[in-house]
């Protein structure tokens, strides 16, 4: 299964300049979990539920005074849509995060979660299925020498 396959397209973002109070804003109007940080349209990084709460624990400080760009998780980890969903959790494994922007080139095209990915487990598992029901039966199959 392909990152494409599961991904959410509608990115919301939120320029780097702006206060963590707006971000926070975007996030609860579009009901998701996190933003993608932009500086001159340029994807920068991201600021997630917990980067917020963070921030709002480690200034002490309202929200509306606290820059996303200070709050954002940085640099912006990113994956394929052509990558496995496989790739993409090893991935977040590895980085130590639960959102992978997908970028086509540098464009973003979308973004991926371990929701994403608990959401279609039952799609990879069939996959996984599939892949090992067709390598048993190659394998079993006549060589094409006499068999």
């Amino acid at each position: 299964m392909r990152v494409e396959e599961v991904m959410t397209t509608d990115l919301v973002t939120c320029d780097a300049d702006a206060a963590v109070r707006d971000a926070a804003e975007r996030m609860l109007r579009n009901r998701v979990g996190s933003v993608v940080v932009t500086d001159g349209g340029t994807p920068a990084g991201i600021l997630t539920e917990s980067d917020v709460l963070h921030a709002a624990y480690a200034t002490d400080d309202p929200l509306s005074t606290i820059p996303v760009q200070k709050a954002a998780s940085a640099p912006l980890v990113t994956v394929g849509p052509d990558a496995t969903l496989r790739t993409a959790t090893e991935r977040m494994r590895s980085e130590g995060v639960k959102k992978l922007v997908v970028v086509d080139g540098v464009t973003p095209a979308g973004i991926v979660t371990t929701q994403d990915v608990v959401d279609n487990y039952a799609g990879i598992r069939r996959e996984v299925h599939d892949l090992a029901t067709d390598a048993t039966g190659w394998s079993e199959r006549s060589d094409g020498f006499g068999d």
